[in-house]
């Protein structure tokens, strides 16, 4: 495992969210990608918040 970043997708009921560069973990043999839990905390807080801005309810942690 090397580290570097790799990008997040997420499609959530007509809401596309797109991070290009996340630090990541990422294997130098087939690619897979691990997320350190601050990187995914990070991220479930940008869910969460752009679910608040769209009126929806926030995703469970």
């Amino acid at each position: 495992m090397i580290r570097g970043t790799a990008p997040f997708h997420i499609d959530r009921k007509n809401i596309h969210i797109s991070l290009d560069e996340v630090p990541a973990w990422v294997c130098s043999q087939c690619g897979e990608v691990y997320f350190d839990q601050a990187e995914v905390d990070t991220v479930q807080e940008i869910i969460k918040a752009v679910d608040l801005k769209a009126g929806k309810p926030a995703h469970p942690a």
